[in-house]
């Protein structure tokens, strides 16, 4: 058994999120995630079809979902750095400016911490990535 850890994935999606993606790319094509910082939707993941939020050199990739891009502002993840997002599905109402609005649900973020091993790890990728 190695004791190795496995770098871990920074945002994940549960089922019932990755069916609504794949709803809302049939509708619309290409879409791609912001984590919203607060404001008017609060702190929700907004799904954007591809192209039409305008990216910064302050947001980052944190990974994809159902292939869908991921993004939040650099400073709000020195804040979440340390979590791993899950991205679900709730019913209710989405953000107004998020493409899941009109179907009777919206996307939500769960999260946990990383374990001490999983943290090695991801700081380990980011000091081979540099």
């Amino acid at each position: 058994m190695s004791d190795i850890t496995a770098v871990p994935a920074r945002v994940l999606a549960t089922d019932a999120c990755t069916s609504l993606v794949a709803k809302l790319v049939a509708q619309h094509g290409p879409v791609m995630f912001h984590q919203s910082g607060g404001c008017c939707d609060g702190s929700a993941p907004m799904c954007y079809p591809q192209g039409e939020f305008l990216l910064g050199d302050h947001d980052v990739q944190l990974g994809e979902i159902a292939g869908a891009p991921f993004y939040m502002t650099r400073a709000q993840f020195e804040y979440w750095k340390h979590t791993q997002l899950i991205i679900d599905v709730v019913p209710g109402r989405g953000g107004m400016f998020s493409l899941e609005g009109g179907e009777g649900v919206r996307f939500l973020t769960r999260s946990r911490l990383f374990s001490d091993a999983e943290s090695c790890a991801l700081a380990a990728e980011t000091a081979r990535s540099r």
